[in-house]
């Protein structure tokens, strides 16, 4: 079916579905979160979902914006916990996103004032969870399982190592271009859009190796300047789905106990590698990308080895002298 409507697109044949009566105000506050708080356009992504998902629901409803009560908000939030099954954390970003659309929807008027102050976030403890991201051996058995003479192998297999070696993110990888690859000083240069910064990486041996096979034997020329293009006509980016499909399809066979299957636990396995080989807190989040310390230090608590150093630790004759 998606093969099919891609053709079709390509094409000119396909009918493109009308615009909901909704999507002005997601576009409006896509705008504001851009323009007036200069938010990252991944975060605004994930901001405007929550928005259309709700507002989806409350037009499937009957409703517009001007109908939402503090009563449907809460309906909708309880059920993100008792029948999507999401965590706390995630409920807590949802309301947020809420919060902050109807925070702007209450200055132009297009609501009931009060909505904002009115939603009610669970509590979620600092650092109560530790990151989830599979074994180095596991790291090892996902990159061979990309072994092979297919297109979707060799692309998949220059995508992961990106995301192991380097702890990319996923629109990181997505925004790559032919030009942030620099083949005379084996460098790459990568874009970091929550940061707004820009780091350059030496080009390891085997994802230049892999990166170049997939550049030669199967993406060929194409229009487009982004490294990562789809395996089938019309070729086109990649889209976050994309990439999460193809972490998630190779690490579900090996049934292993993760909270998440996407591209950030490799994100995970890379910080934890780096931390079991003796790398500081500081140079793991310059690794990564982080703006503050506060982001690394939860790699702290998977540090058994030195948890447990300390817990051994011979604590007779350390006390204070009176």
């Amino acid at each position: 079916m998606l093969a099919a409507k891609q053709w079709l697109r390509f094409l000119g044949r396909l009918q493109a579905p009308p615009v909901p009566a909704y999507q002005p105000f997601i576009d409006a506050f896509g705008l504001y979160l851009e323009d007036e708080r200069g938010l990252s356009s991944l975060t605004i992504s994930g901001e405007c979902g929550h928005v259309r998902r709700f507002l989806q629901r409350e037009w499937a409803a009957g409703r517009s914006l001007s109908d939402v009560s503090v009563r449907h908000l809460d309906e909708a939030i309880a059920q993100k916990g008792s029948q999507d099954r999401c965590c706390r954390a995630s409920i807590q970003y949802y309301t947020a996103s809420l919060r902050a659309f109807f925070r702007y929807a209450e200055t132009k008027g297009w609501c009931a004032p009060g909505l904002a102050a009115a939603i009610m976030a669970p509590r979620v403890y600092r650092d109560e969870l530790t990151p989830s991201g599979p074994s180095w051996e596991v790291v090892q058995q996902l990159v061979k399982s990309t072994d092979g003479r297919r297109a979707v192998d060799i692309r998949d297999r220059a995508l992961l190592l990106l995301l192991v070696v380097y702890g990319l993110r996923s629109e990181e990888v997505l925004r790559l271009q032919l030009e942030d690859v620099d083949w005379t000083r084996d460098r790459i240069t990568i874009i970091r859009p929550k940061s707004r910064t820009i780091q350059e990486f030496p080009l390891v041996t085997p994802v230049g190796d892999a990166i170049l096979r997939y550049l030669t034997d199967v993406r060929r020329q194409r229009p487009s300047r982004h490294v990562f293009l789809t395996v089938r006509a019309p070729y086109g980016p990649l889209s976050r789905s994309a990439v999460w499909k193809a972490v998630s399809e190779r690490l579900r066979p090996l049934r292993l106990s993760l909270r998440h299957y996407g591209p950030h636990a490799l994100r995970h396995a890379c910080a934890t590698r780096l931390l079991q080989q003796g790398v500081s807190m500081k140079e793991i989040g310059d690794h990564l990308g982080h703006r503050h310390p506060d982001s690394t230090r939860v790699y702290a608590k998977v540090d058994l080895a030195g948890l447990r150093e300390v817990a051994e630790f011979e604590w007779e004759g350390c006390h204070e002298a009176r």
